[in-house]
């Protein structure tokens, strides 16, 4: 539900602005009009849109975006704004979540950049899983780095929906964390061979991985015969991996599909539709990976089961059967309360809202997602300008994977049994992750929450144990610092510097608070 007041406000301003904006949607002098809700994400934004865009960021420098309230030059902003650009899940305070939503014009993009990120090759922490879902969990996957046939981080493989064979309708798609639908394949409209499947095609970067639903409008047998291709490069012709179809039972009995005799059946645990990159040419490039089952500690050990397409059957059992949700973006599923079968994606969705650590940026690999969604936006609001959008990414894309490198190679140079970080806030477990530190201990999950005496405690044994030479406070927490500098004056170590959520006046750039990042690391650590 949205803040009445922010709405008010915005559309007494909007009413007031309406007719000040430029014709063709963009501003006064002809750029491109562009919000983000923090300064990281308008540097990534400035990087694509080069000198064809105003790019403002709501949260000023400094500032931190888990408290920031909106002022009204914010709303005048977001009203005049060709494209928006947040986080979201959870990372900015609600408030300015609610202005963007109430205040944009509409059909202007409203990107969540960490959302839509999963669908771009982002690793997503922790990656929570619902064990009690009663079907398969069935998402998209790429396999493998590709690099015998020269792909790399920056190169795609698009999977193509290209026939349908079955008594109704399917649509496969993401559903965000705060509800926005993405499309991937809708045989409502056909699939159209003339312009490469375009508008049926799920594209994923190599060794990624995302969820989806897959909803089917009538009981029966569908055969979805799907195509993948691998794109190296911007410039490059795309190279074809194979093709197979996927079966499903809908409301049937999966053992009695025609020509499956013997078939083996999908229909519980989580599994993907995958392009192996590295699987030997010719037949297979394309299977059904299928994870083992969760251990009682909550784990998953093993490796994944392969299955043939055409020995395979994904059960969509009758319990599956749902109705069209009321609310209007779903209406490419049907009538609001139309019966429908639905293989829900259970993962990211509301079904684990807060839950996901939303600092992505941490991993040099995840703003590089966060990049080619911006260029994918930025040339859909501006498509005259598409060419140079493109070549501005490709050139910063470049610039994110040496300073991923570099990372890699300045916190490798840090003892191994030095690798512990213990800062101001759960921030960080991207960093930890992508480069090697072990997340030993914060003052507490959000910096807006006092920490407790358990919690003071806790934190204050952890750094004693571990015998740490240093912890790290982010300078534009300054003022909630007390708890950890006390703490550390105690245990006689060093209290150093690490960005999270915004500049300050050292640090301009993400590049910059990256490099910074990785400098303090190792000169505190190492």
């Amino acid at each position: 539900m949205r803040a009445r007041g922010a709405f008010a406000l915005g559309a007494a301003l909007a009413l007031a602005l309406s007719g000040c904006r430029a014709p063709d949607g963009t501003g006064d002098d002809g750029r491109v009009e562009v919000v983000t809700t923090t300064g990281i994400l308008a540097d990534l934004a400035r990087n694509v849109a080069g000198d064809l865009a105003d790019v403002h960021s709501l949260v000023p420098e400094g500032g931190d975006p888990h408290t920031y309230e909106p002022s009204l030059r914010d709303v005048r902003d977001i009203v005049y704004a060709d494209a928006a650009f947040t986080n979201y899940l959870m990372l900015e305070e609600q408030n300015l979540i609610r202005t963007i939503d109430a205040n944009l014009p509409d059909g202007v993009p409203n990107v969540s950049l960490a959302e839509r990120g999963a669908a771009y090759g982002a690793e997503i922490i922790p990656l929570v899983e619902n064990a009690a879902l009663d079907t398969v969990w069935l998402g998209l996957r790429v396999a493998g780095t590709g690099a015998a046939l020269g792909a790399d981080r920056t190169s795609e493989v698009r999977l193509k929906a290209v026939g349908l064979d079955g008594p109704g309708d399917l649509v496969g798609y993401l559903t965000e964390t705060f509800g926005e639908p993405s499309v991937f394949f809708d045989s409502g409209d056909g699939f159209d061979a003339g312009d490469g499947y375009a508008t049926d095609t799920a594209p994923l970067p190599p060794d990624a991985h995302t969820h989806m639903s897959w909803a089917f409008t009538e009981p029966g047998v569908y055969r979805l015969e799907m195509e993948a291709e691998l794109a190296t490069g911007p410039r490059t012709r795309p190279v074809p991996l194979g093709g197979g179809t996927v079966t499903f039972a809908v409301g049937v009995d999966p053992h009695s599909v025609p020509g499956m005799a013997g078939a083996e059946v999908l229909g519980e645990g989580h599994a993907d539709v995958t392009v192996d990159l590295d699987a030997p040419d010719g037949d297979g490039r394309l299977v059904l990976r299928a994870d083992p089952e969760p251990a009682r500690d909550g784990h998953v050990h093993g490796e994944p089961e392969v299955l043939a397409l055409d020995r395979t059957v994904v059960d969509v059992p009758g319990r599956a059967l749902t109705e069209v949700p009321g609310d209007p973006r779903f209406r490419f599923l049907g009538r609001a309360g139309d019966d429908v079968y639905q293989l829900p994606q259970a993962v990211l969705g509301r079904h684990v809202h807060g839950e996901i650590d939303p600092h992505l940026w941490h991993d040099a690999r995840n703003a590089m997602a966060y990049v080619k969604i911006i260029r994918d936006t930025l040339t859909t609001v501006d498509p005259a300008h598409a060419r140079a959008y493109r070549d501005n990414a490709e050139r910063y894309l470049d610039q994110l994977a040496d300073l991923d490198d570099e990372m890699t190679a300045t916190i490798g140079e840090i003892p191994e049994s030095h690798r512990q970080l213990v800062t101001t806030h759960d921030a960080f477990g991207y960093l930890g992750a992508a480069y090697g530190l072990s997340i030993a201990g914060f003052v507490t999950p959000g910096p807006a929450t006092e920490p407790s005496l358990a919690e003071r405690r806790r934190l204050s044994e952890t750094i004693a144990q571990l015998h740490v030479p240093a912890v790290f406070l982010e300078p534009n927490l300054a003022a909630r610092s007390s708890t950890l500098v006390s703490i550390a004056e105690e245990q006689g170590v060093r209290v150093c510097p690490l960005y999270g959520d915004a500049f300050d006046e050292h640090v301009h750039s993400y590049v910059q608070m990256m490099r910074a990042n990785a400098r303090s690391l190792l000169d505190c650590l190492g």
